[in-house]
């Protein structure tokens, strides 16, 4: 192919190769279609071949004239030598002939001949064809005379092509012909002219006659040079195909990878964000046994981070009876909600229900293993509340029928030992069981009245109350007491104020509970803090905690259950009020402790704007 041509393929390479790259940028990745690349490479292979038939016809069209060219030069110069030699050196016959048979030798010249416009060969570079017809497809005698040079391409009979360029041949003029020549001698069967001398009879001797020159040109190496310019397109247009193929088939792989790529991607996304909002822990290992995944629930139950968990062994960081677990699953079985108490962090025991099998592909290749821990403290804290209702119910029942039936009784005994005491002497021992059966019967009305409280649904009369002034209060109510135990009072109070909607009265009764369980609690010397704060969800919490004995870890599940106290004189009804008031108030309670270390309560209601 011509530099033109090259231009123009490499252009259009270069477009196709700016488009892709620019496609590349604009859309973070190769995203055509492979009819795209399919298409270019078509549209190349069209450029091409129209190419090679150009660069084909343009090479015959060269061949042509240069070949042209060439035998007109040929023919002008044997008649230029001719005409120089009969005019100035009375060439005869043998001299012309010698001439052409000269010129015939020249590299790429086939033959030269002239012929009569009967087709008789009157001379030849090959002087045993003189006289012989010459075989042609076309009639001499329709040429015209013409000092043009025409030429045609003829096939021989061993499939050579030829290319031949002929014109009319008169070296010299009319007044210069011979005249006497005769046609006496024969040459090879031929009856040929001759001359007065006894030479061979110059063809352009014959007065009136015309002569045809032929001159055969080989045209082999600008075929050779053709065919080899068809090779090459060949070439270019296979590789074109293949290249075209190639883009097209790893153009689909590559649609089908992204395809398949993203719809991975999508699953893992879509599996990954199902798995992190799942309210269970979930925890995998891979086909190694170490941790592979955490997501977050886990994260939150274990209190164990993934990036420190990911890659150990589970015996290293899990507890033992979640690491028994592994042992059973290799043994093949499955389990199902067993239940435990796990200590993830020293100290702190979590109930989980904890779920646990083997994770096996479709060929029945070992993955890993998954389980899957559910925290069962706020079912057991339900289960509890909904136990201790039913306590209260049951109980509120029972008060409700018993507490008059007792009282009025109990008025009646009161006054008869308030009688017997007045009839005995001041100090006298019956004096003094007269006074006991009074105190016993107070304390047994108290335990009537708490019993009735108890009973009764609690009404409240909400207002909006500055809980920090509250708290301020009632710290004063016990400042005495705890003065005399010689226990100090700490009120960290929030630096905003925390305002409320609840029934102060109802509500300093519960504080002032708590504030006396703990004096008592702690007995002798001791701290008592009282922290008030906002919660993330604007609520108001308020923290008390003591630095007495704290409560057993059998007991924490109890203490508000009615008439449950570890104190010798007290109902069990107190922290039973407490919190029926803050339920009441749509609040909660709850009691942390550790024995030695103390207990603390925290209180958390609602703003006035809940």
């Amino acid at each position: 192919m011509g530099r033109s041509s090259l231009i123009i393929l490499s252009a259009f390479i270069a477009g196709i190769i700016v488009f892709y790259r620019k496609d590349h940028i604009n859309r973070g990745g190769l995203h055509a279609s492979p009819w795209i690349i399919f298409g270019s490479v078509f549209i190349l292979l069209i450029i091409v071949m129209i190419l090679a038939v150009q660069n084909y016809n343009r090479g015959k069209r060269y061949m042509s004239r240069i070949l042209g060219e060439k035998g007109a030069a040929l023919i002008m110069a044997v008649e230029a030598g001719a005409r120089t030699g009969m005019t100035g050196m009375n060439w005869g016959g043998d001299q012309v002939q010698a001439l052409i048979e000269e010129t015939g030798r020249l590299p790429d010249v086939l033959y030269l001949t002239v012929v009569n416009k009967d087709g008789i060969i009157l001379a030849h570079s090959d002087k045993s064809l003189i006289g012989s017809k010459l075989n042609h497809n076309f009639p001499l005698s329709d040429l015209n005379p013409s000092t043009e040079t025409k030429w045609t391409i003829i096939d021989t009979e061993h499939r050579r092509r030829i290319f031949e360029a002929y014109r009319y041949f008169k070296p010299i003029s009319d007044k210069d012909i011979q005249t006497d020549c005769d046609m006496s001698q024969t040459m090879e069967g031929h009856t040929i002219m001759t001359c007065p001398t006894g030479d061979w009879c110059c063809p352009i001797c014959q007065k009136d006659t015309e002569h045809i020159i032929f001159a055969g040109l080989d045209i082999s190496p600008f075929e050779d040079a053709r065919k080899e310019d068809i090779r090459n397109s060949m070439v270019i247009s296979g590789v074109l195909v293949i290249l075209g193929l190639t883009g097209f088939i790893s153009m689909f792989w590559m649609q089908n990878y992204r395809s398949t790529k993203r719809s991975l991607q999508d699953t893992r996304a879509f599996a990954d964000e199902v798995v992190a909002s799942l309210p269970v822990g979930l925890i995998a290992t891979d086909n190694k046994g170490k941790i592979a995944f955490f997501n977050s629930a886990a994260e939150k139950i274990t209190g164990l981070d993934l990036s420190k968990a990911r890659g150990n062994d589970p015996e290293t960081i899990l507890p033992d009876q979640i690491c028994g677990l592994w042992g059973i699953l290799n043994g093949g079985k499955t389990i199902h909600e067993q239940e435990m108490e796990c200590e993830f962090i020293k100290g702190k025991y979590v109930p989980v229900s904890a779920s646990a099998s083997k994770i096996i592909n479709e060929d029945g290749q070992f993955v890993g293993q998954v389980l899957i821990l559910r925290d069962l403290e706020e079912v057991r804290r339900l289960q509890d509340e909904i136990r201790r209702k039913e306590k209260l119910a049951a109980i509120g029942s029972l008060a409700a029928g018993v507490a008059h039936e007792i009282r009025n009784p109990l008025s009646s005994i009161k006054g008869i030992a308030s009688y017997f005491k007045s009839k005995f002497a001041q100090g006298s021992d019956d004096g003094e069981v007269a006074d006991v059966m009074i105190n016993e019967a107070d304390r047994l009305n108290r335990v009537v009245s708490e019993l009735l409280e108890f009973a009764r649904p609690t009404q409240l009369n909400l207002k909006e109350t500055d809980i920090n002034a509250l708290l301020k209060h009632s710290v004063r109510l016990v400042q005495q007491e705890s003065s005399a135990m010689d226990i100090k009072i700490d009120l960290n109070l929030s630096g905003r104020p925390l305002i409320a909607r609840i029934d102060p009265d109802r509500f300093l009764q519960c504080l002032l509970n708590l504030y006396l369980n703990a004096l008592q609690a702690m007995g002798k010397e001791g701290r008592l803090s009282v922290f008030s704060t906002s919660t993330e969800t604007s609520a108001v919490q308020i923290d008390i905690r003591d630095t007495g004995p704290g409560i057993k870890t059998e007991d924490m599940h109890k203490i508000f259950d009615p008439y449950f106290t570890t104190k010798a004189r007290g109902t069990g009804l107190g922290l039973t009020i407490v919190y029926n008031i803050i339920e009441a108030h749509q609040g909660r309670i709850t009691a942390h402790s550790a024995p030695g270390r103390g207990a603390s309560f925290t209180i958390v209601i609602p703003d006035k704007q809940s």
